[in-house]
């Protein structure tokens, strides 16, 4: 569907009801979206597209925490804003919500109270959350070299976060406590079962313990939205990121610390390598994993799961051809331009079935090894293997505008 220009759009009456009805429902969307963790630099195409489908001539600014809307030179609306985790189903249902609105069949009015009813309606459960994170991390051990010990130890600590995720109220402000109270606790577990159970190569598990915890989503949202010129929400998403990084390295340094009083240096062993036929049942179980703690829709799962195979067999494929920090970029272009070719055929929003493919390929697990090193007193690797993070992050953003420019494109003009 071709986005209208504005010469082609008949503005609504200043101050009618119509015109009312049509502001309060972007402003309602873009809450919604917000909501739902959409990136800011992607919001403000679609308010800029569903103003302009209302008969609106709006200009907007997001930013990670706020929004500010201008339409036709009146007044200014300011909506503050909290940045959530992404919710892929309420993503792909506000979507819907878009296109009616685009298509004409759904009114502005209508459309606000199909929003409303939409953020009242739960999502998953506590349970289907709890065994993803076991997923995740188990998957991510696989990933990561190790053996069935490392796997079974990385799905044990992602069970405990699972179940410590889903206590009490997520907007309670002990949350903030979440992400190094995990670590600190991942740390501790991994040193316990290497004393309890048998030797195994505890930095694997630990990493893969904490795999869920690393902002490889939101680095790679900022990285795109520094590229593509918006600088502020980018600087302020990276900011976050960097600081969430570090929260994770000390609570896994401080839980190290501690087990290491409490039990003594853990015991090591090397890794018993699991046949290659297990990572193709990693590549199953991550994402949908991923798809559950995002909160996707059921019937979105098959082709979430097939667009993660696809970025992980093009990421594998490019880092054989041009070395991991480059061939990362093959498995971007990938999944993005399958994610948009889908977009066309099933009618599913981009985002919906990318995002997981993308946490297959974000360099998250090498920024963490980076800031081991760095507090390990080891400066030169430590900057060594950040600097491949940043250049595997540009690799992975390059591919997905060398996708949105070359498949989106050509679907317009087709």
């Amino acid at each position: 569907m071709s986005v209208p220009t504005a010469s082609s759009v008949r503005p609504a009456a200043p101050g009618s009801a119509a015109d009312a009805d049509a502001v309060t429902f972007v402003m309602r969307l873009a809450r919604a979206l917000y909501s739902a963790g959409y990136p800011a630099h992607l919001l403000e195409d679609i308010m800029q597209d569903v103003s302009m489908r209302l008969g609106l001539q709006g200009e907007f600014f997001a930013t990670p925490t706020s929004i500010f809307a201008n339409f036709g030179g009146a007044r200014t609306h300011l909506a503050r804003v909290e940045p959530n985790e992404l919710d892929l189903g309420r993503v792909a249902d506000l979507d819907g919500i878009v296109r009616d609105i685009r298509d004409g069949t759904l009114s502005p009015r209508d459309g606000v109270a199909r929003i409303e009813a939409l953020l009242a309606t739960p999502g998953y459960g506590t349970i289907g959350s709890t065994i993803a994170f076991a997923f995740a991390s188990a998957s991510a051990a696989r990933f990561l070299g190790g053996g069935l010990r490392e796997c079974l130890v990385a799905g044990a600590i992602g069970l405990v976060l699972g179940l410590l995720a889903n206590l009490g109220d997520a907007n309670a402000p002990h949350r903030r406590l979440f992400v190094p109270l995990a670590s600190l606790l991942a740390a501790v577990l991994a040193s316990f079962a290497a004393h309890a159970l048998a030797p195994y190569a505890v930095p694997v598990a630990t990493l893969a313990g904490v795999i869920v915890l690393l902002p490889g989503l939101t680095l790679t949202a900022a990285m795109a939205e520094l590229a593509t010129q918006h600088l502020v929400s980018g600087t302020a998403r990276f900011a976050g990121a960097i600081a969430t990084f570090l929260t994770i390295g000390f609570g896994v340094a401080l839980g190290d610390r501690l087990a290491r009083l409490a039990f003594g240096p853990a015991p090591l062993a090397p890794v018993v390598p699991l046949p290659g036929w297990t990572e193709w049942i990693a590549l199953v179980l991550a994402p949908i994993g991923y798809a559950v703690l995002l909160h996707a829709r059921p019937r979105d799962l098959p082709l979430i799961l097939l667009v993660g195979v696809l970025a992980f067999i093009g990421g594998r494929l490019g880092g054989e051809w041009l070395g991991p920090e480059l061939g990362i970029c093959i498995g971007s272009f990938i999944a993005a331009a399958a994610s948009t070719m889908f977009e066309t055929w099933r009618g599913r929003a981009p985002i919906v079935t990318l995002v997981p493919a993308i946490l297959l390929l974000v360099p998250g697990s090498v920024g963490f090894r980076s800031l081991v090193s760095l507090f390990g007193r080891d400066v030169v690797n430590g900057v060594d293997t950040a600097f491949r993070m940043i250049l595997m992050l540009c690799g992975l953003v390059a591919g997905l505008l060398a996708a949105n420019v070359l498949v989106r494109r050509r679907r317009h003009a087709s």
